[in-house]
């Protein structure tokens, strides 16, 4: 079902520690909006659409989005690589230390694990289609202000990447959701049709 490139889906080369940034990464690597979390709604709600093509774009977006997280993994690791235990105090991540050391570990900037508990399939493909656009207009604010806490290039230009596709998933969940709630009105406009025949 999937093919995997040996290479991140867009570049990360960030060439001096910057642990105060891994940490506020974090949120988009363990959050209750992340990467990870999109990934998982999204393959999971796919079971409960009524259309291929809503399925397929649901499995799309959901893989592109483990793409994401690996990424978001590549940018911690590479702002923690070489830190030492001060740098890592300073920026408020001791106690990540202590836990995972530089290792990556998904949890939010406050230390708190992700959780499952973060998103909802609920079986109905109206509700799922509107959460997963919110999710992803919370994922491009949450971008936008990643990028106004740095002024790194090397940081900034996979940033901006990732909020771009956002925007796009947003746009495509949008279409998703109109393409179910055409399907669902023409059932429900037969099932009317038919059931004054019957009377």
């Amino acid at each position: 079902m999937w093919i995997y490139e040996k290479q991140l889906e867009y570049p990360v080369n960030i060439t001096k520690p910057d642990p105060r940034m891994a940490k506020l990464l974090l949120a988009q690597y363990g959050g209750p909006d992340s990467e990870l979390g999109a990934a998982l709604r999204y393959l999971s709600q796919r079971y409960s659409m009524p259309d291929d093509r809503v399925r397929a774009t649901l499995t799309d977006i959901g893989t592109e989005e483990l793409a994401h997280w690996e990424m978001l993994a590549a940018m911690i690791h590479q702002c923690m690589q070489g830190a030492s235990c001060e740098e890592l105090t300073a920026a408020g991540l001791n106690g990540y230390y202590v836990m995972h050391d530089h290792g990556v570990y998904p949890c939010d900037p406050n230390g708190v694990p992700f959780s499952s508990a973060c998103f909802a399939v609920t079986g109905d493909p109206i509700a799922d289609l509107v959460e997963d656009m919110a999710a992803e207009q919370k994922a491009r604010v949450t971008y936008e202000h990643l990028m106004n806490m740095t002024d790194n290039c090397q940081i900034i230009e996979p940033l901006y990447f990732l909020r771009e596709r956002e925007v796009v998933h947003y746009q495509r969940f949008g279409e998703c959701l109109e393409i179910v709630q055409n399907k669902l009105n023409t059932r429900s406009s037969c099932t009317c049709r038919n059931n004054r025949r019957r009377r």
